[in-house]
């Protein structure tokens, strides 16, 4: 089992390192996924991973407390906002505006209930 934790580990990984230069692509979420992926896996690109200096504090922020720092909070929530109303202007049909509308919703509240750091 432990080549399938490291495979998904260095997947998050890459996605959470496209993540830094693509704007609106996730990278925090996908670090802790990897965190969590090499916990299991490897225990040099755990402990790499959550001592590094600039991806490490997210992950031990959310591993520790559950906390998400609030510039954080604010980057996600201004993404969401933008991607909906790209959505919006591509025209997508209301019923997946209001989907959508809907899951961006749960995600922002989940987001802003979480403590900060």
């Amino acid at each position: 089992m432990k080549p399938v934790w490291t495979t998904l580990g260095f997947l998050s990984l890459g996605l959470g390192l496209v993540g830094i230069v693509v704007p609106l692509m996730p990278t925090v979420v996908f670090m802790i996924l990897a965190a969590f992926c090499f916990a299991k896996s490897s225990d040099r690109m755990f402990v790499w991973l959550t001592t590094h200096p600039r991806l490490g504090p997210p992950i031990n922020d959310w591993r520790e407390r559950g906390a998400i720092a609030q510039r954080a909070k604010w980057i996600a929530s201004l993404s969401m906002a933008a991607v909906f109303l790209v959505s919006v202007a591509a025209g997508f049909a209301a019923v997946l505006l209001w989907v959508q509308a809907v899951v961006l919703a749960v995600v922002a509240l989940f987001i802003w209930t979480r403590p900060e750091v």
